[in-house]
């Protein structure tokens, strides 16, 4: 009996920007006597039926992105006489879907560290429960990976999870109702050994794959104290002096190696720990900065962030500490207008953020935004809304571009604008301009060409309407991660 893990794609790159990190942990997962896994990332390459013998075991990790070819690997493993194991955001939310869809014998609900180990060896033994529920581990139990089956040369981006779970609850984000508002954070030693695994397979660029890097903020310490709540002042101190033990380890890791992480705005105004991320080579950081105005950010439970000229100066407080800002922003919101483009651009300029991203609202399963959406669609029409209701069931080149009716835009007005909004934003000339943040020419052409790659594999691949233009624009993100690739080991001089 072979053991394979399956990380489903649409798109295969022949090369990928980021490590798909659950594949590796599972790889870890994985007890001894069943040997090593067989993996299979198909963003490098697509699954190989005949790889799959009768027997086997097929685990498949899906979210929503790429449920509908999860569920064809699925049914092919079946129909080749594997038993079918799915797990993930997707399959944990829906996991009748994977059953009905994925010709699934099983699906492991929540974290997998612990529950795949045990699917397994109930397989091989012929007693398979249906549903396992790995719930929500404790830290301790949150393991590293088996970066030693990762392939040479294939990965721009190295992967390491230091938090999971995030105590906001924003209405667009799922993060907070799957995986728990309090954060479970790993002790600094395991993380940063992990680092050290990942440095001496050639990476230099790190993802710490967090919910949200910074879930303690000044203002919680100050509400916890302020309550009288001793406990939890004592709960929060700790999750603090914990996240700056581990960015005073990673003070002492070779001063080529870069990372970027996500984290909320509020940070901007914590001057210390900006600081101290700066040392730790922590250099870049997503910010969920959304919409540029008041009423969008109370219509998505965000009123924790600021807007108009607030933001601007919040944001420019980041690369005054040495750290480099993407922005994500989301065009769609019902409180948005026509002149939400421009004002969303004037923004991004005017805040010295190093690079952003320019999202359509999209209602993900998990979130409050898709509760309301899904009550709505399902009223509305009860056949072709109830198709809708589960657009990722629908193949791409059919999908509806914008889920969401807008009540002053039409679907065509909110692409067209978002699609300009990019094209702005990341033209050549411009995106050289703020390249002029980097220190030298070396890491100006590693600016370029990241932009170029982030515009290229986040934008055109996804927004590409037929197969055609999707193959073209994968293959162009494949050419740009290559040379990418040769950028940064002439940086660090390999």
């Amino acid at each position: 009996m072979s053991v394979h893990l399956v990380n489903p794609s649409n798109h295969s790159f022949g090369v990928a920007t980021i490590i798909p990190r659950w594949l590796y942990v599972l790889a870890g997962a994985t007890p001894a006597e069943f040997g090593d896994p067989v993996l299979t990332d198909e963003a490098l390459h697509a699954m190989r039926p005949d790889a799959i013998q009768p027997g086997d075991v097929v685990g498949i990790g899906i979210h929503t992105s790429n449920a509908l070819r999860g569920y064809e690997i699925g049914r092919m493993a079946a129909e080749r006489g594997a038993h079918v194991v799915f797990g993930g955001i997707h399959a944990t939310l829906y996991p009748d879907e994977s059953f009905a869809h994925g010709a699934a014998h099983t699906v492991v609900k929540g974290d997998g560290e612990v529950a795949w180990g045990q699917a397994l060896r109930d397989i091989a033994r012929g007693a398979a429960e249906r549903v396992y529920e790995g719930g929500r581990l404790p830290p301790e139990s949150l393991s590293g990976a088996r970066w030693d089956l990762v392939p040479r040369g294939r990965y721009l981006v190295g992967c390491v999870q230091t938090v999971r779970g995030c105590p906001k609850k924003c209405s667009f984000c799922s993060v907070w109702r799957t995986d728990g508002q309090q954060p479970r954070q790993r002790g600094h030693d395991a993380v940063v050994d992990e680092i050290y695994a990942l440095r001496k397979l050639g990476f230099r660029l790190v993802l710490l794959a967090d919910d949200n890097f910074y879930p303690v903020t000044l203002h919680d310490l100050e509400a916890a104290q302020a309550s009288g709540d001793r406990a939890k002042l004592e709960e929060l101190t700790a999750i603090r002096e914990e996240r700056f033990a581990l960015l005073h380890a990673m003070r002492d890791l070779p001063p080529d190696m870069l990372f970027f992480t996500q984290i909320t705005m509020e940070a901007a105004e914590d001057t210390a720990f900006l600081d101290a991320m700066n040392r730790a080579h922590v250099r870049f950081v997503l910010v969920g900065v959304e919409s540029v105005s008041t009423k969008g950010l109370k219509a998505i439970r965000k009123e924790f962030n600021d807007s108009g000229e607030t933001l601007v100066e919040r944001l420019r407080l980041f690369p005054r500490h040495g750290v480099f800002v993407m922005g994500s922003f989301i065009f769609g919101l019902p409180t948005d207008e026509g002149d939400v483009f421009d004002a969303t651009l004037d923004v991004a300029d005017r805040s010295d953020v190093a690079f952003a991203q320019f999202l359509r609202l999209t209602p993900f399963p998990g979130t409050v935004d898709f509760m309301h959406w899904e009550k709505k669609m399902r009223a509305e029409d009860a056949v072709e809304g109830g198709r809708l209701a589960r657009y990722w069931l629908i193949p791409y080149t059919e999908r509806p571009k914008v889920q969401v009716p807008h009540p002053s835009m039409s679907s065509a007005e909110l692409l067209a604008g978002t699609t300009d909004v990019w094209r702005r934003f990341y033209e050549t000339r411009a995106v050289w301009r703020r390249s002029k943040m980097m220190p030298d020419l070396k890491s100006r052409l590693f600016f370029l060409l990241a932009s170029k790659l982030l515009a290229q594999t986040y934008f055109h691949t996804g927004i590409a309407s037929d197969s055609a233009r999707a193959a073209r624009a994968a293959s162009w993100s494949g050419h740009l991660s290559r040379l990418t690739h040769r950028v940064i080991a002439w940086q660090a001089g390999t």
